[in-house]
């Protein structure tokens, strides 16, 4: 029974120092560059879908128009676009030295089939470890709305808004 008890302290005593042993050995990949821990995705990705379903608003407080979509794109165009991209545009530098790579939210499906709640959400408070800051302190409600309204429609933009978004970014 004592060899039970020893074994039974000693194993998580033994984790925690190769954990802690790996960090300060400076052996965790932390440059953007490296490879991802195993499972890093996996769990980060559990815990932020875990939150947003829990806090997300269900249903935006303004009504999606041609006007909330183009103070969007100008929201967007200020704040957004240096990692996020603009159609039919290259990466900016800043985007391609990011880890984990923002997505190009201009390409493919972006995050059209999210609800506008759920872009609100992260939007408004960022995501950790993702390099996505959280604008609630800079933006106001509204705006954040703004943007989020505008990219539940990325795919389907009238054409006004998307040729604001096609105009190259000032250098």
């Amino acid at each position: 029974m004592r060899q039970f008890v020893f074994g039974f302290i000693a194993a998580p005593t033994l984790i925690v120092v190769g954990g802690f042993s790996y960090v300060a050995l400076g052996l965790a990949p932390v440059a953007t560059a490296s490879a991802p821990l195993p499972f890093e995705k996996l769990i980060t990705g559990i815990a932020l879908n875990a939150r947003v379903n829990k806090e997300a608003p269900k249903s935006s407080p303004i009504p999606a128009s041609d006007e909330v979509y183009a103070a969007g794109a100008q929201i967007y165009r200020d704040n957004c676009a240096v990692c996020h991209g603009l159609p039919g545009r290259d990466q900016t530098a800043i985007a391609k030295g990011e880890f984990p790579k923002p997505p190009e939210l201009f390409k493919g499906k972006g995050v059209t089939d999210d609800l506008a709640g759920v872009t609100y959400w992260k939007v408004a408070n960022g995501i950790r470890l993702t390099g996505m800051p959280g604008f609630s302190g800079s933006l106001s409600n509204e705006q954040i709305w703004q943007v989020s309204l505008l990219l539940s429609k990325a795919d389907n933009l009238p054409a006004t808004v998307r040729a604001t978004l096609q105009e190259p970014l000032p250098r």
